[in-house]
């Protein structure tokens, strides 16, 4: 048997071989799966040909080629740290970040080469053209303004190549560490400045609180004393008012008053600190009136201008709730008899025989004079 290979029969394997080779990369390449948020670039004998969106699709092989894939997603850009000069001639360093999103890929892929450097590069340039127009001040503090203006910029210039500018953000801005330490010096400064604004402030307010604290009770404990004393001559002239009718009530004569008057004159040099004792101009008077008391001969002034019993402030004060003389009297009688009967039945329980003699001390007017003026009233003495 002949085991020899035909040249031609090998040849012909060859090319079903090549045939089946070529037909699977035909078909591999005119099978094209695209991915959500993903746009890709076809292009026909090197012309743009159409955009082929997210699913399956079929191309012509070796006819369409795909030119690039632009990814639809939203995408967030850090540049690296710009210098720029602020009006004032200080450098400072500025960080920015950028949102951008494609929203035509055809204008992203032939209308510039790299958009990522394009943006790059239009966002220093316009930081630039902005910042200088600001001092280090107003840069520091305006952000949202600056944020603004680039976004603006941006947006109109990104715009014919497909791509929209969401969000302009300055990451960061650091100035000159010199002006670093001059701004902490001054922060430092106005936050002192304002410790101390904010501490006189509060002592102002706590004296102001505490004089009206003591105006007040000033005036409350004035108003106090003031009615105390209202009280106290209310209480007073009360309790005149009420000596005066009881004394008017009880009738009491000048000689009554002038020996009350002469038995106060003792008390007046009763302190030890006295040396000499000043009588009184009224004294003579005093003393004629208590004689004449004694005498019975009484002075125009013993004549009394009213009914005995009756007080001048009848009609001013109410009725007084006095005992009445006699009755004050009698009970007085009432409480010496029974004070005499105690003492006799103790004396009697005691065994001791009653003797009336010691009976004459415990009565009024029982003494010597009574005793004296007795022995005159009986005849032949």
């Amino acid at each position: 048997m002949d085991t020899t290979t035909d040249p031609g029969q090998l040849v012909v394997y060859v090319v079903l071989g090549l045939l089946v080779l070529f037909v699977v990369i035909a078909l591999v390449r005119s099978v094209r799966i695209v991915p959500q948020a993903v746009a890709i670039l076809v292009e026909r004998l090197g012309r743009y040909s159409r955009t082929l969106d997210a699913g399956l699709h079929l191309l012509i092989p070796f006819v369409d080629r795909v030119r690039a894939g632009v990814d639809l997603r939203e995408q967030v850009v850090s540049f690296p740290p710009q210098p720029v000069i602020t009006s004032d001639n200080l450098v400072v360093s500025i960080d920015t970040v950028i949102y951008f999103q494609v929203t035509e890929p055809k204008s992203a892929v032939y209308e510039i080469a790299n958009y990522i450097t394009g943006i790059e590069q239009l966002t220093v340039t316009t930081l630039r053209n902005v910042i200088g127009s600001m001092d280090l001040e107003q840069t520091l503090t305006s952000r949202d303004q600056i944020n603004g203006q680039l976004r603006g910029v941006l947006d109109e210039a990104t715009g014919r190549w497909g791509i929209r500018v969401n969000r302009v953000e300055l990451k960061a801005i650091d100035p000159p560490a010199s002006v670093q330490g001059s701004m902490e010096q001054q922060m430092r400064a106005e936050r002192d400045r304002r410790a101390a604004i904010l501490t006189a402030e509060g002592v102002k307010q706590s004296q102001i609180l505490t004089a009206e604290g003591e105006k007040q009770a000033a005036i409350l404990r004035a108003e106090g004393e003031a009615q105390s004393a209202i009280l106290r001559a209310e209480g007073e002239a009360r309790a005149i008012l009420q000596v005066f009718d009881a004394v008017h009530r009880g009738d009491a004569d000048p000689k009554l008053l002038a020996y009350q008057y002469l038995q106060t004159l003792p008390k007046i040099a009763a302190s030890p600190s006295n040396k000499m004792w000043f009588l009184p101009a009224e004294l003579t008077g005093a003393l004629g009136q208590l004689a004449g008391g004694f005498i019975g001969t009484g002075g125009p002034a013993a004549a009394p201008t009213r009914a005995a019993g009756t007080s001048p402030l009848a009609g001013d004060l109410p009725p007084v709730a006095l005992t009445d003389p006699a009755q004050a009297l009698a009970e007085a009688r009432r409480q010496s008899a029974a004070a005499t009967a105690d003492a006799t039945g103790a004396g009697t329980l005691s065994g001791v025989p009653f003797d009336p003699s010691v009976e004459l001390g415990q009565r009024p007017g029982a003494g010597p004079a009574r005793r004296a003026d007795e022995d005159e009233e009986r005849p032949g003495t």
